[in-house]
């Protein structure tokens, strides 16, 4: 099981989820070239995306060297990036088995009517199995890892459905779309409260500006191509250590600007794709429940965040963050992660967010400074245990993605960063026996009320 899961992994997003769209294409009685032609579609875009966040932190990461080397800025929690989280996850018996085990979960929620969400996003299941694969390292038992793991999944999949009706309403072309990504949902039921208090502030209820404000406010300043060239310039100005270095760099200054500028204004376009391939086959599916089913019985399909981080308020919030968290890792007291490999996750926290702030870009900056905050302080508290997964993988699979520099513990902001991440694994391995049953008991009654809602067609 784990060569054959493995090996499906192993062909990566780009090619698992074009399969996948052309077999569910195929199932609800779509014509195999369309089908096949949608598939392709979400191929290309997650190909796109990779190389879009590829150019990011390979552009970044140089001049974040010089900057950390300069102002001696070297923490103890080294970035890893998802790559890494993805291999620890993977690399355990918890992630060989982890797809048949949701799916089986999934199946079985949507008999029992606790959710509307049919998650085909299998690439993403490696958020499941990572909190699975830290529990299962940490406890010495694979029991406990898959517990933890199930119970991220179910939550997620309650999340989905609930976020589900106004990710709908907020993004274009979304109609029968849920996102059951653990990251994103998990800075969900934070997001809610933070709006709502800052609603409870005088005026700033009155306050709304989203990405087209900005435009228009302040002319270029605010399109994300600008910004983007403008942070990037700034980030390399940093990497100079004296007048000198920073006359002579300035042809790399500019072109890491251009550089930073151009992901800003490709990686909507490459979006663009992902719905193209996404369109005939969330039409038909809800057509053929509709005919089944009637008009309100329509389940959503769980998909990635990356069909929707080219909006505008995300590029502008997420590429504003990235300087900001930066100087927070450094100047926070405790914290000992300084994100570097991690800073292309930075756009998947706002997909759920957009829709709860309705785009406003003041409130979706502040909620993700706070959430960066805590996130920084969840991944240096996580360290430890990561760490002492990344070595049992690596010694057994001589993976050098998970290799951790000598000195060093490891970290990675997706995921690990999560509350949702947080709250389950020192619930399941720091309060033994008592936060388990903690766990079930809100999950299972999250899960009735999720299914009233449900029977009562409230979503």
């Amino acid at each position: 099981m784990e060569a054959v899961f493995g090996y499906i992994i192993g062909l990566g997003a780009a090619v698992m989820m074009p399969i996948i769209f052309t077999i569910l294409g195929v199932c609800i009685k779509i014509k195999f070239g369309k089908a096949l032609q949608s598939g392709l579609y979400v191929g290309v875009g997650f190909v796109g995306l990779s190389v879009i966040t590829a150019l990011l932190t390979s552009s970044l990461s140089p001049s974040l060297s010089k900057v950390v080397e300069i102002y001696d800025l070297n923490l103890e929690v080294f970035d890893m990036g998802w790559p890494a989280a993805a291999a620890v996850a993977y690399n355990t018996s918890v992630g060989a088995f982890i797809i048949p085990v949701c799916l089986g979960v999934n199946i079985l929620m949507l008999l029992t009517k606790t959710t509307k969400t049919v998650n085909i996003d299998l690439w993403n299941y490696w958020h499941f199995a990572f909190i699975g694969a830290m529990v299962y390292y940490t406890m010495d038992n694979i029991a406990w890892g898959f517990f933890a793991a199930v119970i991220c999944y179910i939550l997620t999949l309650i999340a989905a459905d609930y976020t589900a009706p106004k990710f709908q309403k907020f993004y274009d072309k979304m109609d029968g779309i849920s996102i059951p990504q653990p990251f994103c949902q998990g800075f969900m039921p934070f997001a809610i409260l933070i709006n709502k208090a800052l609603d409870l502030i005088p005026g700033f209820n009155k306050l709304y500006i989203d990405a087209e404000g900005m435009k228009k406010k302040f002319g270029i300043l605010g399109e994300p191509l600008f910004l983007g060239v403008l942070v990037g310039c700034g980030i390399g100005a940093l990497a100079c250590k004296n007048g000198q270095e920073l006359v002579d760099g300035i042809p790399g200054i500019l072109g890491l600007g251009i550089k930073m500028g151009a992901v800003m204004e490709l990686i909507p376009r490459i979006t663009g794709l992902f719905i193209e391939g996404l369109r005939p086959i969330s039409d038909a599916t809800r057509q053929m429940i509709a005919r089944k089913f009637g008009e309100n019985a329509g389940l959503h399909i769980g998909m990635s965040p990356a069909l929707v981080i080219g909006h505008p308020t995300t590029l502008v919030v997420s590429l504003l963050l990235i300087p900001v968290t930066l100087f927070l890792a450094v100047v926070l007291p405790g914290n000992q992660f300084l994100p570097l490999a991690s800073l292309a996750g930075m756009f998947y926290v706002f997909p759920i967010i957009l829709p709860i702030t309705n785009g406003n870009v003041v409130k979706t900056f502040i909620i993700g400074l706070i959430l960066m905050v805590i996130g920084l302080y969840f991944v240096t508290n996580l360290a430890p245990y990561f760490t002492s997964a990344a070595h049992d993988v690596f010694n057994i699979t001589k993976d050098t993605a998970v290799a951790i520099p000598e000195g060093f513990e490891g970290g990675a902001l997706d995921f690990a960063s999560s509350p949702l991440a947080w709250v389950i694994f020192h619930l399941t391995h720091t309060v033994k026996y008592v936060g388990p049953a903690v766990l079930v008991l809100c999950t299972l009654g999250l899960a009735v009320l999720n299914r009233r809602a449900i029977v009562r067609k409230k979503y």
